[in-house]
């Protein structure tokens, strides 16, 4: 299969021959994007961190999601503790902002390219799954030789998207392993856990709003696999969570709607539902039962940390400087031959 992919790959590059069914459309995707961009297997990703710049402004995009992803990405390294994987979560343009501390285990390759700065875009890391994911906001895996850099075949990743409450692409969440492919469902591992930030991050996305949380089965609340909706004091349903759209029939993004119109809650049915933090059955208008849980909004002083902070408030972000790539034996960038021209680097501004 590696043989084969490898031909794939090299009759792509050299006469732009569409492969056959062994490689999905999102890889043939990436790897038509790399070909615009003058992307060739040969080539090496640049390994060095983007600027402090571009790092600490990265930092502060992602202040409320770092918030929302800490203790979803703590479990996540505690799952993994004992394997070689590494858990690299990183903000929308595809910079590291949180890694796995695999204290050198994971190899040298991956323990390189996984640090805190790293570009890991298509235009510097090629077809990877947290590019393509990021490319394509869509969960991907890339297995050895499906990765377009020669350098990377080695790597098997999974890639999954965080999306904030207006479903704006937030974050992507990359589990990766050198040298050995998964020997568990890596796929739906990141998944799960990629929804559990999202919720996480709705919620502090929509502090000073009613929460309601809903679900069939009272058992599925405080889970992954829980609908939410945010709402204002005027009864207006301001945003709702993937779930809540599948659950509501609601297209993505939902229109807008009060809350009794879609859920048949008015004020008063909100206050009860929010009494005791108690799971409540509740019929919406076409008559199906769901059981709910509300939450009454917060005054600010009682908002969590990472909640919405005014714009201009947020607190500084202190940057440690990744060690240079040279300490790890690899490159800090490839020398590109004159008729083939380098990936493009991130900005140093």
């Amino acid at each position: 299969l590696f043989l084969l992919l490898n031909l794939e790959i090299a009759d792509f590059f050299s006469e732009s021959e569409r492969p056959s069914g062994l490689v999905g459309e999102a890889l043939i995707g990436s790897w038509q994007r790399c070909v615009t961009r003058g992307l060739a297997p040969h080539q090496r990703p640049e390994f060095e961190p983007v600027s402090r710049a571009r790092a600490e402004r990265a930092l502060q995009r992602t202040r409320t999601l770092l918030h929302a992803a800490g203790p979803e990405c703590e479990r996540l390294d505690e799952t993994l503790a004992a394997t070689r994987c590494k858990a690299l979560l990183t903000d929308a343009e595809g910079i590291v902002v949180r890694v796995t501390p695999t204290m050198g285990r994971a190899g040298r390759l991956l323990e390189t390219s996984g640090r805190v700065g790293v570009y890991l875009g298509e235009p510097n890391f090629g077809s990877t799954a947290p590019g393509i994911t990021a490319a394509g906001g869509e969960a991907c895996m890339v297995s050895g030789g499906e990765h377009l850099f020669d350098l990377l075949k080695a790597m098997h990743c999974v890639a999954a998207p965080v999306r904030s409450r207006d479903g704006r692409l937030a974050a992507v969440l990359d589990l990766s392993l050198q040298d050995e492919p998964f020997a568990f469902d890596a796929l739906a591992l990141v998944r799960l856990t990629a929804t559990a930030i999202e919720n996480r991050l709705f919620v502090l996305q929509s502090a000073g709003q009613w929460l309601l949380h809903m679900q069939l089965a009272p058992a599925l609340l405080g889970t992954p696999l829980e609908g939410l909706a945010a709402i204002d004091d005027e009864g207006r349903v301001t945003a709702l969570n993937a779930c809540a759209m599948q659950l509501l029939r609601q297209p993505a993004p939902p229109e807008p709607a009060s809350s009794e119109a879609l859920l048949d809650l008015t004020r008063a049915t909100l206050h009860a539902l929010a009494q005791g933090g108690q799971a409540q059955a509740h019929r919406l208008p076409c008559g199906v039962q769901l059981w709910m849980q509300a939450q009454a909004p917060l005054s600010r002083s009682q908002w969590p940390p990472g909640a919405a902070p005014p714009a201009g408030a947020a607190d500084a972000v202190h940057v440690v400087v990744a060690a240079p790539a040279a300490a790890f034996g690899l490159p800090p960038a490839w020398a590109p031959d004159p008729a083939s021209p380098p990936a493009p680097a991130p900005s140093s501004a």
